[in-house]
Parts: structure tokens; C-alpha cells; sequence
């Protein structure tokens, strides 16, 4: 059995260590926000965070998550809907929504390390893909959310 702490609440799964905490996550715990795009890390749809960092979970394995505190789309404005998620509605960045969640964790991650990223900072920060293109509108909302964190 591997213990993980996701969104807060532990879990025993009984999977392989090798199994992707992708896996894990979507069919053992139930948690359907993250997704699957590519499987080898490069698209980013199934971002989640490990203490607080973006990781692409499809590439990461669940033995390596032990004693973490791993945080879902889910976890993310649980409680209160979160900045992030406030500027995606704001700018209506989601086209046909797939990417979304692991695209509100990379920002999520980014403004918790930056709180007020360059555009050139985000270029660098934020690789995942988006099919339908709404990048420009991504780039928007991350900047509306560093206004709605600061209180403007």
C-alpha cells in the first residue's frame, strides 16, 4: 500500500510504485480534474502540485510522491474560488476546457514563486499546450489574477 496526501486527505492505494500518480489520482482516488494529453510530460493537461510545485503528473511516479502533500485542480479554491480561477471566468480563457485544469496549476504555481510575472516570464514558465490557441487570453487572466491577488 502507498500512502499520499492529496488535497489534504490521505490515501492508501494499493498500485505499483512505478504507476504515474496521473493514474492514481484519476482511476484509484477518483479525482477526474486532471487529465491525460500526451503521456510524456509535454503538454502539461495533467499538472498537478507536489508542495506546492508544477509537476506533470503523467511522467510521475507515485513512489515519488510519498510524503508530499499533492494538490489537484480539485484542491485548488476549494474553499473560495481562487484569483487564478476568478481571472479565467473574467477573460473566458477556456475554449474547449481541456487543458484548463493543468493550465490553472502551472499559473498557480508560477504566481506562487512570482507574484507578478513579466510576459516574458510567463513565456518561460508556462509551457503546457492549449489545442484551441487561447493563449493570448492566458496571458490576460494571468495578468488579471496578479491584480485580483494584490486587491486591485
Amino acid at each position: 500500500m502507498i500512502k499520499l496526501t492529496i488535497n489534504g486527505q490521505p490515501h492508501e492505494l494499493d498500485v505499483e510504485e512505478d504507476t504515474p500518480l496521473l493514474w492514481a489520482i484519476r482511476d484509484t482516488v477518483g479525482l477526474t480534474g486532471t487529465k491525460f494529453g500526451c503521456g510524456v510530460a509535454a503538454c502539461g493537461a495533467c499538472t498537478v502540485h507536489i508542495d506546492g510545485e508544477a509537476v506533470r503528473s503523467c511522467s510521475y511516479p507515485v513512489a515519488a510522491a510519498i510524503d508530499t502533500n499533492i494538490t489537484t485542480i480539485e484542491g485548488i479554491g476549494a474553499d473560495k474560488q481562487s484569483a487564478v480561477q476568478a481571472a479565467w471566468v473574467a477573460e473566458q480563457v477556456p475554449q474547449c476546457g481541456y487543458c484548463q485544469s493543468g493550465m490553472i496549476m502551472a499559473v498557480t504555481a508560477l504566481l506562487s514563486e512570482n507574484p507578478n510575472p513579466t510576459d516574458e516570464d510567463i513565456d518561460d514558465a508556462i509551457t503546457n499546450i492549449c489545442r484551441c490557441g487561447t493563449y493570448p487570453r492566458v496571458r490576460k487572466a494571468i495578468h488579471q489574477a496578479v491584480k485580483l491577488q494584490a486587491g486591485a
